[in-house]
């Protein structure tokens, strides 16, 4: 049960939460500034406002960890290193949703997910 698929990707979420988490308290950033964004992301499902495709297509864009990599990647070759804390957070969100079931999305219904159905 614990070497299945959607265990695996469970505790491979707590493993980015945590380390983005690390990361955060690393760079030194504030704490009221990490809890006030990290639910930001959940933005991505005002998709679902205009039908279930769009709705998934959205919400799985901003449930990735490339988006924030790219945008960390942009602040990077920008020289905004002062904004690394919105990617960081952003990880620790998809993290977070991937610990607690929370997957990409299929585009029949929110709850089914490549973790199953929520």
């Amino acid at each position: 049960m614990l070497t299945s698929p959607k265990w695996l990707l469970r505790l491979e979420g707590f493993v980015v939460l945590v380390v983005a988490v690390i990361i955060y308290q690393q760079l030194g950033y504030s704490w009221g500034k990490f809890a006030l964004l990290f639910l930001v992301p959940d933005i991505f499902m005002l998709g679902y406002l205009v039908d279930k495709k769009i709705g998934a297509d959205v919400y799985n864009i901003g449930h990735t960890y490339i988006v924030p990599f790219l945008f960390w990647l942009v602040m990077y070759f920008l020289h905004l290193h002062a904004l690394y804390f919105i990617a960081v957070i952003w990880v620790a969100h998809v993290g977070f949703d991937r610990l607690v079931g929370y997957g990409l999305k299929y585009s029949t219904s929110f709850k089914d997910t490549h973790l199953g159905r929520v």
